[in-house]
């Protein structure tokens, strides 16, 4: 399952935007709440999730329609004569703010249907198994932690009113920085426990390009902090996506960062369908350059059909790795390693070698685990995982003569893994981030890596949870061990002092059926 924070907003993974403005308006809690499985232009996934542009359903069965989002709908439903069986969470929005994503919905796209109140969706939810909207927050724990291995707990950092997509390290090595999807940037104080924020997206990012979603946070050796967003740019034909990195001045003590301001640009073709991954992690690596992770804009690189969005694949920018030069004013892209469909974290281990987390297709490939080498191509939209078969009818046809890197295989016992191997980890379920830990960690952290999984938004519930990752890089297999379960989404993770692991959780939702609509918090994993 990808991770989609740029159209949720991760992934959202991932998975979600974060509105601007006070006055919500239908059209951005369509793109917060709904977007994410139903498409920005309603169009939905093939025999996955149901369409609502120009949809019979909608029509036809008005009632069950405007209860889906108060009580949530599973089962087999018809639209537009085609089935669907997928699980819809119920969404924790209030009777007013119900009706104006429907009315959003039943006027767009085609749609001319009866406007909807609040007066009837309070109706409609009193019948519900959650007759008030009061009742149905009540359903999320607000003091639920998740399990622990022995030895080990789990405290919370900070409760917040956001949902965040990334946490990094502060130079000044007291705070920790969270970034919102847009753009807002907070700083927690790891001793004090205190969160300020620190600058607000709408100062330095020009909201005329259209929404923002920030998805990658990072500093460099010098004490810059660099931070990378993506704004669906619809006053374009076709539409675009238009990337931004942002920077900081250098950080001294003795006075405070100024303002991001833009330091690297670039476009490419918005994709047709829910699978824009976005221009997500940022790191400097051992060698002194920047690395960017830059998702998919498709599924598996198939055609679009819209009329205004671009009715090609992949970009020669888009599932792959970039490279750029933080001592450059105006740095040059050059891609690094290709056919990455959407790596939302990447590290090097103690030994200089670039490990990445990639995000597998709706198709049900596994998801993957990559050793990133310069010049390699890692598959997609070719090949998944170590299948030979084609993963859709309109797989694109491998060029003559490219060879494919295969990922680490995980012979178990968890995550998936086989006993002849998995390459790597179980479908859909969104591996988020990864730590190397030193022998100097008590078990079962130490000497090896970590990985959190943000979890599942198709087929059945996995992921939500803390892995154990013992590789062998000779034999290019690993062990895989699920040592903690039941987290909101993690989404992102750090190493903090005295053997503590920060993680952040995008949301309170540990399980499918709770949904990705909360704000998610801080919470930290240490040693008893």
């Amino acid at each position: 399952m990808p991770l989609r924070p740029f159209v949720l907003s991760f992934g959202l993974i991932t998975y979600g935007l974060v509105l601007l403005h006070a006055e919500t308006k239908g059209e951005d809690l369509y793109l917060k709440y709904c977007a994410t499985c139903h498409g920005q232009e309603g169009l939905g996934i093939n025999k996955t999730f149901p369409p609502l542009a120009q949809s019979d359903f909608l029509s036809q069965e008005r009632e069950k329609s405007l209860r889906a989002p108060l009580e949530g709908l599973r089962g087999r439903i018809q639209v537009n004569g085609t089935f669907y069986d997928s699980w819809m969470p119920p969404v924790t929005l209030n009777d007013e703010d119900v009706a104006k994503v429907f009315n959003y919905i039943f006027s767009s796209w085609g749609n001319n249907l009866k406007p909807t109140s609040a007066k009837e969706i309070a109706e409609l939810r009193s019948k519900t198994a959650y007759p008030t909207f009061e009742a149905l927050v009540a359903e999320t724990p607000k003091d639920f932690l998740p399990n622990a291995p022995p030895g080990w707990r789990w405290t919370v950092a900070a409760e917040l009113d956001f949902q965040p997509t990334r946490i990094t390290a502060h130079p000044d090595r007291d705070h920790i920085l969270i970034l919102a999807a847009n753009g807002d940037i907070w700083k927690w104080n790891i001793e004090t426990k205190e969160i300020k924020q620190l600058f607000f997206g709408r100062d330095y990012i020009d909201l005329k390009l259209g929404v923002p979603t920030a998805l990658g946070l990072n500093t460099d050796k010098e004490g810059r902090l660099y931070i990378v967003t993506n704004q669906c740019n619809k006053t374009k034909n076709p539409v675009m996506n238009e990337v931004t990195i942002f920077r900081t001045s250098v950080y001294k003590s003795t006075s405070a960062w100024t303002l991001p301001k833009s330091w690297f640009t670039t476009t490419y073709s918005y994709g047709i369908g829910p699978f824009n991954h976005g221009v997500n992690h940022i790191a400097q690596g051992p060698d002194g350059l920047m690395y960017v992770s830059s998702g998919s804009r498709t599924d598996g690189g198939e055609e679009g059909k819209s009329p205004r969005y671009d009715k090609t694949g992949e970009k020669p920018i888009t599932a792959c790795i970039w490279q750029l030069d933080p001592q450059a004013e105006k740095p040059e892209l050059k891609v690094f390693a290709q056919g990455l469909r959407s790596t939302y974290h990447f590290i090097w281990d103690k030994k200089g070698r670039m490990l990445g987390v990639d995000n597998g297709p709706d198709a049900d490939a596994p998801e993957e685990l990559n050793l990133i080498e310069k010049g390699n191509h890692y598959g997609f939209p070719y090949q998944f995982s170590n299948w030979k078969k084609n993963a859709y009818p309109y797989t694109p046809t491998k060029p003559s003569g490219l060879t494919i890197t295969l990922p680490f295989a995980n012979v178990g016992p968890d995550a998936g893994g086989l006993a002849e191997g998995l390459f790597t980890f179980t479908p859909h379920s969104s591996p988020s981030g990864l730590l190397e830990l030193d022998e100097t960690w008590p078990e079962p952290l130490g000497g090896g890596f970590i990985m959190i999984r943000y979890g599942n938004l198709l087929k059945d519930e996995t992921g939500f949870d803390l892995i154990k990752l013992d590789i062998n890089f000779e034999r290019k297999e690993l062990r895989a061990k699920q040592i903690a379960g039941s987290i909101g989404r993690p989404i992102s993770l750090l190493a903090l002092p005295d053997h503590r692991i920060m993680v952040a959780e995008y949301c309170r939702g540990y399980n499918l059926s709770m949904g990705s609509d909360t704000n998610g918090r801080l919470i930290i994993l240490e040693p008893r």
